[in-house]
């Protein structure tokens, strides 16, 4: 159900039951402690919406649903933050990962993470800069990229340069912990040595394996979204949205250029414990209100099929929630 909205001045929800009470909101930061501020919830039919009056709150509507209950990454749990700046959404994405950064360092030792390409890594610029630059255990983590260009790893079209000239390059992450593609096999090849590698990281404990569905289980995966709602490699109509057995796949006939990829499938971005989409602009508004409001199209976009199972939660601007 859509909830009608209007950011920073009135909130308007079409119903007749609505309960008004207060909340503790959980610190972003690495304490899972909760800390009480002046904020309210409206909860209906287990969705609830969060506004508060303190100065980090106001600058964001943020919407959490969830079909059961529970402790962090519960099955099917969802939220949704929508910000009024690039800046206020980046510090809040700093704030989530290094947050689970923690989480998974001191419970396995490792933190997994999954990388994809566009607008995706310029959010990421906050964790560059004090206080996590010199506070997350960058040489726990491992970096993977849920789909990449069959192209040289210096081409402009590479999410591999992308990501190292905007984020890699600045963090201590040990250079044997980024599993890149061989750039140097065909797109077929490196889709196959690319399942071998996660295959034999599975094996040693680097990344967790899903014992509800077998395959691999990421701790975290960092997604954008295109126009046409598609995620990693996965397009609206193409045939690879359905496939289910493979971990990696190859594509020579992608809609969007370059034509070459690889990606990972839906049954390993769906095994994540959690998976953030990071979506920015008003071409994106349709796609957003395929997946998550009263939206008119039939056909469920690839964006739509994203679910974690942990928790799935939703980086938005206004502009890309103005549909909803």
């Amino acid at each position: 159900m859509a909830l009608p909205f209007t950011l920073h001045t009135k909130l308007s929800i079409s119903t007749t039951s609505v309960r008004l009470f207060h909340v503790p909101i959980i610190s972003p930061r690495a304490s899972h402690k909760p800390f009480e501020v002046n904020a309210y919830t409206l909860r209906l039919r287990g969705l609830s919406l969060s506004l508060g009056s303190d100065k980090r709150l106001s600058h964001c509507c943020s919407i959490s649903s969830s079909r059961t209950r529970g402790s962090m990454a519960t099955k099917g749990e969802v939220k949704k933050e929508v910000f009024e700046s690039a800046e206020d959404l980046a510090v809040s994405l700093a704030k989530y990962t290094a947050q689970l950064s923690d989480k998974f360092c001191k419970e396995r030792g490792a933190f997994s993470v999954v990388l994809s390409g566009g607008s995706l890594i310029n959010s990421l610029r906050k964790l560059v800069e004090p206080p996590y630059i010199d506070s997350i255990e960058w040489s726990r983590w491992h970096i993977f990229w849920a789909d990449e260009r069959v192209v040289p790893k210096d081409h402009e079209d590479s999410n591999y340069k992308l990501a190292y000239d905007g984020f890699l390059s600045k963090v201590p992450i040990p250079p044997g912990n980024v599993y890149a593609i061989n750039d140097a096999l065909s797109a077929e090849g490196a889709a196959e040595d690319y399942e071998t590698c996660l295959r034999h990281l599975v094996k040693s404990n680097v990344v967790d394996i899903s014992a509800a569905s077998g395959f691999p289980k990421f701790d975290l995966q960092l997604l954008g979204m295109g126009p046409d709602g598609h995620v990693a490699s996965l397009f609206p109509g193409h045939p690879l949205v359905k496939e289910n057995e493979k971990w990696v796949a190859f594509i020579k006939d992608s809609p969007k250029p370059p034509p070459e990829r690889i990606t990972f499938t839906f049954p390993v971005i769906n095994s994540s414990a959690y998976i953030a989409l990071v979506v920015n602009g008003a071409n994106k508004a349709g796609a957003v209100q395929n997946a998550l409001g009263n939206s008119q199209n039939s056909e469920k976009l690839p964006v739509a099929m994203v679910s974690p199972e942990g928790e799935l939660a939703w980086f938005l601007d206004t502009a890309a929630a103005s549909k909803l």
